[in-house]
C-alpha cells in the first residue's frame, strides 16, 4: 500500500501546506485519514475526489477535521452533476453533532466508533486505541490484506500503550508537536525526543514526524528523534509518497 501526505502542520495550515491528512492506497482503492484545513485542496493533485469515498477521523479539533464540511459539499454537488453516485462515509469517535452535520447531506453517512472497535474498509482494517488528549482522540493502526501496517498517533501524549500497539509496524507516523525541553503531557502532544523513543522501541521500519509546528528549526526535531535510536525517521512534506 501506499501513503501520501496529503498535510501535516499541527493548529493551522501553512502557504501552500495543509493540515493533517494522509492518503492510503492499495489497488485502486482510496482512504483518506483526517481531513484538516487545507487537505481537500491538496488532495486533488494526487486522487479525484469522487474516488474517495471513506474518510476516519481522529477527533473533533480543527486541524483534523474542518475540511470534512466542504468535501460533503463537493460530493453533494458531483453527485448533482451525475459525476458519481457513490455515498460519502465519515467515520469518526462517536458524535451527535458531528452525526448530524454528516448526515444531513445527501450522498453522505456517518460511523461512529470507539476503542473497542475494528472497522473494515475496502481491503483495510483498522483498530484504535484512545489518547493522551484534551478531547477523545484515537490512534489507529490501518493493516491491509497482505498483513503489512501503518500507524498513525494522530494527537497524543506518550503512553506506553502506545509503544505496544505500534510495535513492529511497517510505517509509524508519529506525532511530533514539540522540541525537547518542553511539557507535552500538559498539552496532550508529544516532543521530538519522545516521538523517536517511540519509534526506536516500537521497532517501526519506517518513521514520518508530523503534526509539526511553525516555529524553530524543524531539523532539530529529525536529529532529535534520531538520537533515541531509530535512524529511519524522515520529516513528513507534503506531497511525500512512502510505500509500505
Amino acid at each position: 500500500m501506499k501513503c501520501t501526505v496529503i498535510g501535516m502542520w499541527g493548529g493551522f495550515p501553512k502557504k501552500n501546506g495543509p493540515c493533517s491528512g494522509y492518503l492510503i492506497e492499495k489497488n485502486g482503492f482510496s482512504l483518506l485519514v483526517d481531513c484538516g484545513s487545507g487537505v481537500v485542496s491538496q488532495m486533488q493533485n494526487y486522487v479525484d475526489l469522487n474516488d474517495v469515498n471513506h474518510v476516519v477521523l481522529s477527533h473533533y479539533h480543527y486541524d483534523h477535521f474542518s475540511d470534512v464540511g466542504v468535501l460533503l459539499f463537493s460530493r453533494l454537488v458531483n453527485t448533482q452533476l451525475r459525476q458519481t453516485n457513490e455515498i460519502l462515509h465519515i467515520y469518526g469517535p462517536d458524535d451527535s453533532e458531528m452525526a448530524r452535520r454528516v448526515r444531513e447531506v445527501p450522498y453522505s453517512d456517518f460511523h461512529p466508533y470507539g476503542e473497542e472497535c475494528s472497522l473494515t474498509i475496502g481491503p483495510f482494517t483498522i483498530e484504535f486505541l484512545c489518547n493522551l488528549h484534551p478531547v477523545e482522540a484515537y490512534s489507529m493502526k490501518i493493516t491491509c490484506d497482505e498483513g503489512k501496517t501503518i500507524v498513525y498517533t494522530s494527537d497524543t501524549g506518550f503512553t506506553e500503550d502506545l509503544v505496544t500497539f505500534s510495535e513492529g509496524t511497517d510505517l509509524l507516523i508519529t506525532e511530533c508537536s514539540l522540541y525537547d525541553g518542553m511539557n507535552g503531557a500538559a498539552s496532550g502532544h508529544m516532543t521530538a525526543g519522545e516521538a523517536g523513543v517511540l519509534a526506536n522501541r516500537s521497532h517501526a521500519k519506517q518513521v514520518i514526524l508530523s503534526h509539526l509546528p511553525h516555529y524553530g528549526d524543524l531539523e532539530e526535531l529529525l536529529d532529535s528523534a534520531k538520537g533515541e535510536g531509530n535512524d529511519c525517521v524522515m520529516l513528513a512534506e507534503v506531497g511525500m509518497e512512502v510505500e509500505v
